[in-house]
């Protein structure tokens, strides 16, 4: 789960230019867990690239039968150092979290969790829910917000009207739409875009952000790239141009984008840290407060991290052995 390869050089473009070094990732299945388990498309992090600015996860999981696989069932666990962000297309799936907070998340609306220096949370499908498809991604806070309080935030983004297309910016400004979301990690773009059959979006974007397209519902083209149904399109920073161009079908497609993040992380499990050692105290205290392990004394002067949660939910999942090498940071 580490990755060591420097960033590749940015290529300068001239003004308007789009940027043809784009790079494709292919998804991964994951089991969410269980026999009738909901898979999940997973195109960040892997090894051939673990961040896109400050965005280091990106599941893409539907159209889903819950009749089948039991949905998005997703018990108590713990975060530190990211956000999480919920996008839906169909379904809902309720979250609820040590930080008080009790949320639907139902599609076109924005749920961003702050983890800050730590939480927990559950996300359980909504029992009237017969299909779900949506995106689960998650950026790491820099190093000067990542010790603050969680947070919870919820926004409704109208969506931006243009021929053939129709964009939903959720986080950071696009086509005109600026997102009034906190993110407390600067320079930062999310948003669903829609196209119609044959349209192209011929989008002016930031030259210091790199990019991702996510081809969520069928191909697209990236610039000059086909980029499969599913597939992750990467483009460096260095143009202020992205085009997007849709085939013979409507396309849906989310956008991510920020200016290269600049720090080593260590990501393991659902901890974002700096170092191994770092990783290692959480998983320590996690285990202890949700009482999976005794405390060890080196925490007893340690104000709690992952806070209280309501009584009557389903059991909390323990955190996994860690490796038995130590962990390396990725970047």
């Amino acid at each position: 789960m580490s990755n060591l390869d420097a960033r590749p050089d940015m290529a300068v473009l001239d003004d308007g230019e789009p940027c043809t070094a784009t790079e494709i990732l292919e998804p991964r299945l994951v089991p969410l867990g269980g026999p009738r388990a909901m898979t999940v498309y997973r195109t960040l992090p892997q090894r051939r690239r673990s961040l896109v600015g400050a965005w280091c996860f990106l599941d893409h999981y539907g159209p889903d039968d819950v009749s089948a696989t039991g949905g998005m069932q997703v018990p108590r666990h713990p975060h530190t150092g990211l956000a999480t962000v919920s996008w839906l297309f169909t379904g809902r799936i309720e979250h609820l979290d040590s930080g008080g907070n009790a949320a639907a998340v139902v599609p076109g609306e924005l749920n961003l969790m702050i983890a800050g220096r730590g939480i927990t949370h559950q996300e359980l499908s909504d029992g009237a829910t017969s299909n779900l498809h949506g995106v689960q991604l998650w950026y790491a806070l820099p190093e000067k917000t990542r010790f603050t309080e969680n947070a919870f935030v919820h926004h409704t983004p109208e969506p931006v009207e243009l021929p053939g297309i129709t964009a939903r910016v959720f986080v950071g400004a696009l086509l005109g739409s600026v997102s009034p979301v906190d993110t407390r990690t600067p320079d930062l773009l999310g948003a669903e875009l829609t196209l119609e059959p044959g349209a192209t979006a011929r989008l002016t974007v930031r030259a210091d952000f790199e990019h991702a397209v996510l081809a969520e519902n069928g191909a697209v083209t990236v610039n000059t790239e086909v980029v499969d149904h599913r597939s992750l399109a990467y483009a460096p920073p260095g143009s202020d141009t992205l085009v997007i161009t849709a085939g013979d079908a409507q396309v849906r497609v989310i956008l991510l984008g920020g200016v290269p993040l600049g720090e080593q992380i260590v990501m393991w499990w659902n901890f974002i840290g700096r170092d191994h050692d770092e990783i290692v105290e959480y998983r320590r205290r996690y285990q202890a407060e949700l009482g999976f392990e005794p405390a060890d004394p080196r925490d007893a002067d340690k104000p709690a991290l992952f806070g209280e949660f309501p009584p009557g939910q389903p059991a909390p999942l323990p955190a996994p052995p860690l490796p038995t090498a130590r962990l390396l940071p990725r970047e």
